[in-house]
């Protein structure tokens, strides 16, 4: 251990000094008091008081070394995963449909990763309930074994009296045995099932350590692929975004046509009649519209070639109505409320609530263009795609979205990301949940329209569940 430094010993010396001198003075009134043992006392009490404060200091200083170097650890990895990242981002972000390509796989990741997380945590639910139910079992039949055991000690401490020297003893020990083999094998039963229960709580028990570690494992893996989504997104947005003071008055416009529309079908007319870019996003979806129709209508062979997955095009792959069972849901989650259930306001709804986990990303289910993208009354942030034929899709309830008015998505893209629920918006306040919760609606020439034919069925169950 180190010894303190000067100018802390000379700290003790003097706390000794002092509280020999207060002793000194507080005892020196005492009659037939012996004043060498009074000192010899003080000395002895103040080297007690001032030796373990070194020892503490040096504790304290050791723990907060481990911990720097804990969190330095930490940084050091982090900032080794952001150079990865940026050195990667680097070499495809002049390569749009790399780019594309990228974010789509990474979205999908971090939507598997987070499905995962989510089937784990139910399975630790589960584990921690049976856990629970093996232990109040055994509470159950703690005194029933506490008293049979404690019967078996007392025989073992008291050995059988001599037939001859003293039958009435005997007698008694007969009788007790008597008594005991009657409890006994209940006392074996009690025993095995005990055993039993010893050896299911054990295996819980290792099961709920493995499941965690898999749970600390994902988690930190979906952190690593969350950060390096944020970066391709940075990257895509950087890239699309080179007027950004043109961006800006356009982002402008469409938050003062926001205040002024009266309707989602309201804002979706007045943004791609004011706003530039939305103009140009619907001028492109028409433009595409008629170029299918011109071509006939093959957009459900095209897809099953393969098409649908090809990250360089810049028109949806197939008409909308076309996507029919095959579009993935935007987010991962659970359905809280579907298209045409109550809404508790005496009305029906109009699409689906899906509750989600915090920061989940959010991507677009289908191809199309950006509509809308902003704050809209109590929708929260406001993302509205269209997707051509007449048709869009609204998400709102997110806490960012990362793509901007015109711009081309492909499904499957991220396009915004959860907030923790702190944000409330008309969805959560009618669910009452403290979950961030994502409201989607189809709309198809103005009017809301059941979602539910166009999901990929396994995609709808898991969202039930």
């Amino acid at each position: 251990m180190d010894a303190g430094s000067p100018s802390e010993n000379a700290i003790i010396q003097k706390g000794r000094a002092a509280i020999i001198l207060d002793h000194r003075s507080a005892l020196g009134s005492m009659h037939g008091a012996s004043l060498a043992a009074v000192v010899t006392f003080c000395s002895s009490l103040a080297a007690q008081t001032a030796a373990p404060l070194p020892e503490q200091k040096a504790q304290e200083l050791s723990t907060h070394q481990l911990e720097l170097r804990g969190v330095q650890d930490t940084l050091d990895q982090s900032a080794e995963q952001g150079r990865k990242i940026e050195t990667e981002i680097e070499s495809i972000k002049t390569d749009r449909a790399k780019l594309t390509e990228a974010l789509v796989e990474t979205t999908q990741r971090v939507s598997a990763l987070e499905d995962k997380i989510g089937e784990t945590e139910k399975r630790l639910d589960t584990m921690t309930g049976s856990e629970d139910a093996i232990r109040h079992s055994l509470e159950g039949r703690r005194a029933v074994i506490a008293e049979v055991l404690a019967a078996l000690q007392r025989m073992g401490r008291r050995p059988p009296p001599a037939l001859f020297v003293a039958p009435e003893d005997m007698l008694q020990a007969i009788r007790t045995s008597m008594l005991l083999g009657a409890v006994v094998p209940q006392m074996r039963a009690e025993t095995e099932s005990l055993a039993a229960d010893l050896t299911d709580l054990l295996a819980v028990r290792k099961s709920i350590a493995a499941e965690r570690d898999q749970l600390a494992h994902d988690m930190a893996n979906i952190r690593a692929d969350r950060q390096r989504l944020a970066a391709l997104i940075e990257a895509r947005q950087t890239a699309l975004s080179a007027a950004e003071q043109a961006l800006g008055a356009e982002r402008e416009r469409a938050a003062e046509l926001a205040k002024h529309a009266s309707s989602l079908k309201d804002l979706i007319a007045r943004m791609e009649t004011e706003v530039t870019a939305a103009a140009r996003g619907a001028e492109a979806a028409r433009k595409a519209d008629e170029a299918r129709k011109a071509s006939g209508s093959e957009g459900r062979q095209k897809l099953a070639g393969g098409i649908f997955k090809d990250p360089s095009r810049l028109a949806p792959a197939s008409a909308f109505v076309e996507t029919k069972g095959m579009l993935p849901l935007p987010v991962t989650g659970n359905l809280l409320r579907g298209f045409g259930a109550s809404d508790g306001f005496g009305g029906t709804e109009k699409g689906l609530l899906i509750g989600t986990r915090t920061e989940a990303v959010v991507a677009s289910p289908c191809d199309g263009w950006v509509a809308y993208a902003g704050a809209y009354r109590s929708y929260g942030q406001l993302l509205i795609i269209n997707a051509g034929q007449g048709y869009y899709i609204v998400l709102a309830g997110m806490e960012r979205i990362n793509v901007n008015v015109g711009q081309f998505i492909l499904g499957g893209e991220p396009v915004a990301v959860m907030g923790d629920g702190s944000t409330k918006t008309a969805a959560s306040i009618a669910i009452g949940a403290a979950q961030p919760i994502l409201y989607v609606e189809f709309r198809k020439d103005g009017a809301a329209i059941d979602p539910g034919p166009w999901w990929v069925k396994p995609e709808l169950q898991k969202v039930r569940g």
